[in-house]
């Protein structure tokens, strides 16, 4: 789960990492109010949605009079900004957040992930702050410094300091910019982030750490012992099927291909999208009914699928063990005397009670292609998407 900048900022400031004075906004009149509270004659005015690279997309803006602030806030309250990590749809802007400006002597990239390769948890660090990270480890990754801390011992004290070491700070800095690592740390450890991003961390002018930026996700599957963070939650940034997906309790990834999937198993589920791509197809999406799926839980999983208008095909792959074929041709054939479905639907189904499940379909005199094995399945799906699209 993602949260917005202001958000993140008044968590890292719970932990004493250093942050500009900021106040959050829903119209031009409250971040004209906002600006007043501040003072001063020049404020950053950011648009708050998920997603990087506001900026060159034009969702950040040094302000100098409440003028420039309201023509800000009206272009962008109430519109979707495109970013490139948006997709062409861009993000809906409900919220801006109007921050005092700093005098900034340098700019530097921090973050935090968790690696799950190794099983650790990396910090990384750059004297290149305020650009893509990934064009500065593609062009000069010497200018890229991590180190790796294992969570059953946590950060220590000299691993900061290693790190902040190689930022080329002033003597009279280093401290404070390890101590902010320190925060920092202590933040993505209690709140259980997967990510902490600043970018860029400034040194101002009279040699103080700021971060003017911030970034922070969350494992969704610890938020219920996160209550405080759940609340940060905006369904409007999200995928709406995988919203949708959520209150269902269903696990559901969208992604930008044409072929609907419906798999029980996430394993099942991967190697079903990479064969329908050594089909010639691309998936729409990944969808793990999980165990134990009831005929009911099949259909909304089909009308889930079929929420997304680039679906135009949908293949299900259910390998039966907790679950039963016969179920999952129940919940097919219930769906389909509800509604027509005037797309290609394959079907392959094994394991527990295929037989049943088999003739359920068959009996049903319901359009739907059988499949005996996955590439059969999946050769079947991407021909007759082709043949029912042109495509």
């Amino acid at each position: 789960m993602d949260i917005h900048e202001y958000q993140a900022k008044k968590l890292l400031a719970e932990y004493g990492v250093p942050v500009p004075k900021g106040g959050v906004a829903h119209s031009a009149t409250g971040a004209i109010y906002q600006a007043n509270e501040l003072g001063g004659d020049k404020w950053i005015v950011k648009a708050q949605l998920h997603s990087g690279a506001r900026g060159k997309a034009g969702g950040v803006k040094l302000c100098t009079s409440q003028r420039d602030i309201a023509k800000f806030c009206d272009k962008l309250l109430g519109n979707n900004l495109v970013t490139h990590q948006t997709g062409p749809a861009g993000k809906m802007v409900s919220s801006i957040y109007v921050e005092e400006a700093s005098d900034i002597s340098k700019e530097l990239y921090f973050s935090i992930v968790l690696d799950r390769a190794i099983q650790k948890v990396t910090l990384i660090a750059s004297t290149e702050g305020g650009m893509d990270i990934e064009k500065v480890a593609e062009e000069t990754p010497d200018k890229i410094s991590k180190i790796t801390i294992d969570p059953a011992v946590g950060m220590q004290p000299f691993q900061a300091r290693q790190l902040v070491f190689t930022l080329n700070l002033p003597n009279s800095a280093i401290a404070a910019a390890s101590r902010a690592v320190m925060k920092c740390y202590r933040a993505f450890r209690d709140t259980d982030a997967n990510l902490l991003e600043i970018n860029p961390m400034i040194l101002t002018t009279d040699n103080k750490i700021l971060a003017i930026d911030a970034k922070m996700s969350f494992d969704a599957n610890a938020l219920f012992r996160r209550p405080e963070i759940f609340e940060f939650r905006d369904k409007t940034q999200e995928d709406p099927r995988e919203t949708n997906a959520a209150e269902h309790d269903l696990n559901y990834v969208g992604l930008d291909g044409n072929i609907g999937c419906l798999i029980n198993g996430a394993g099942l589920a991967m190697a079903t999208m990479d064969m329908i791509q050594h089909a010639g197809g691309e998936p729409a999406n990944f969808l793990d009914i999980g165990g134990g799926a009831s005929a009911e839980r099949v259909a909304t999983s089909i009308e889930l699928v079929l929420s997304d208008d680039n679906v135009e095909a949908i293949l299900i792959n259910i390998f039966a063990g907790i679950n039963r074929c016969d179920w999952v041709a129940q919940g097919i054939v219930d769906l389909l005397n509800k509604r027509d479905i005037d797309i290609p639907l394959v079907v392959r189904l094994s394991g527990t009670n295929v037989e049943k499940g088999q003739k359920i379909l068959k009996d049903s005199g319901k359009k739907v292609t059988t499949a005996d094995t996955l590439s059969d399945a999946a050769h079947k799906v991407v021909a007759a998407w082709k043949q029912a699209t042109g495509k």
